[in-house]
């Protein structure tokens, strides 16, 4: 079965430039470099123009007021006229940003090769775009390219931040190195006092989900519903996980629990819920098993309905009577498609109803009824609703009605040999 909602792999948040160590024209400055363990020397800063300074200056303050054509036109102006490799470093950073924040990686991945190739620049600006870069080359899923920058990145700068750790565990993650993900993010919250982040969490979820350490998904859903079960970004993002993973017991033991908490509260949270007990009953290992997850699941799309929260309509109640259906219960079952029925958009649900009506529980006026509404509202196999409905005209002795439907259904090709049979026998035939 298909949800809908929750069909698809949780995706890992998008990396954001990181932008360390800022831009700006180098002066003396007391504060700390974030590379004081570098292994690079710092080169000389060579600009000496005052012209190239006060261009330099302008794509600066440009950049920090979001006029990208201006940092354009004076970065551009550097590097076609100035002899400072200082001043052309700052520009090719400039311009790398840029490429990056308007979606081109590959683009700011070449500039930031120039940046560093030309080895300008102090070590913060200089490691600052490197670790940009590397982000470059994980947006543009250059995933083997990005892990082995970053090597390099750690090696000679020797520094560790919260969101490069965060950085390295997402590129592991995309190349499926999952213990090593989930060491890295747990790094990241480690050097950020304890503090995680939505991004850093929902990275984490994956992973353990990908290396099955459910316990540790279900502890930090239960650690966030505990906190604020209005918040449910993280029960959501283990609800993927475990669709996924086709672990459908889980998935209904952590929506029992949200339910619990009140942190359901939308119709969709309800609708899955039914949808994933009905999955269970579906493959329930006995009658009595597949009765109990009926249960749950239609109970749980009532609540909704009772709290406001479901609309009353064709999908709940149709959920509700196919759940009740696969657990054996047609007389339930049928309730609840009567109840869907109105709203349906078409008449495939009346032909089912009449199927069961007429077959199953003998009830022929009522299924003639329905399949009335079935051709109606216009329905798929129209020669086996015409042949059904002939049906129930001949048990209720409606000979005339029964042929003119048989005639409609010898139309069919599906239905035609068997609708020609019934009107010899009624000595209709042709």
């Amino acid at each position: 079965m298909k949800f809908g909602r929750f069909s698809r792999l949780l995706a890992v948040a998008a990396l954001a430039l990181l932008l360390t160590g800022g831009i700006a024209v180098a002066k003396e400055s007391k504060q700390p470099s974030d590379y004081p363990n570098a292994t690079r020397s710092e080169p000389k800063n060579d600009l000496t123009s005052e012209r190239d300074h006060k261009t330099l200056q302008a794509a600066i303050d440009a950049n920090n007021a979001g006029d990208d054509a201006k940092v354009q036109e004076n970065a551009q102006k550097i590097l076609d006229s100035s002899k400072s490799k200082y001043a052309k470093g700052i520009a090719l950073q400039l311009l790398a940003n840029l490429k990056y924040n308007a979606g081109d990686y590959k683009g700011a991945v070449a500039l930031y090769k120039q940046l560093l190739d030309l080895n300008s620049l102090p070590n913060d600006s200089y490691f600052g775009s490197m670790l940009n870069m590397v982000t470059a080359y994980a947006a543009d899923e250059q995933y083997q390219q990005a892990d082995e920058q970053m090597k390099v990145w750690r090696e000679q700068g020797r520094s560790e931040s919260p969101d490069s750790y965060y950085v390295e565990g997402t590129i592991d993650y995309h190349l499926q190195k999952f213990p090593e993900a989930i060491a890295a993010v747990n790094k990241a919250i480690a050097l950020n006092g304890g503090a995680s982040k939505d991004s850093w969490d929902n990275l984490l979820l994956v992973c353990y989900g990908e290396t099955k350490q459910y316990d540790q998904m279900d502890k930090m859903v239960d650690e966030a519903l505990a906190k604020d079960p209005t918040k449910t970004t993280k029960l959501n993002n283990a609800l993927v996980v475990y669709q996924n993973n086709a672990e459908y017991a889980r998935m209904g033991a952590l929506m029992e629990k949200a339910a619990a908490k009140g942190a359901l509260t939308t119709e969709d949270n309800y609708i899955l819920m039914g949808q994933v007990f009905q999955v269970m009953a579906q493959n329930a290992d006995s009658q009595a098993q597949a009765e109990s997850y009926a249960a749950k699941g239609t109970q749980a799309v009532l609540d909704g309905i009772a709290k406001g929260v479901v609309k009353p309509g064709y999908k709940p109640y149709k959920l509700i009577g196919d759940t009740y259906r696969i657990a054996g219960n047609t007389a339930k079952a049928m309730e609840a498609y009567a109840k869907a029925a109105p709203d349906a958009p078409d008449g495939e649900l009346d032909l089912l109803r009449a199927q069961v009506l007429i077959q199953d529980q003998l009830k022929y006026a009522e299924g003639k009824a329905a399949l009335q509404q079935a051709l109606k509202k216009g329905v798929k196999r129209q020669g086996a609703a015409y042949l059904l409905l002939g049906n129930a005209e001949l048990k209720m002795k409606n000979n005339a009605a029964a042929i003119a439907a048989y005639k409609r259904a010898a139309e069919d090709s599906e239905t035609a040999s068997m609708a020609r049979d019934m009107l010899k026998k009624l000595g209709a035939a042709k």
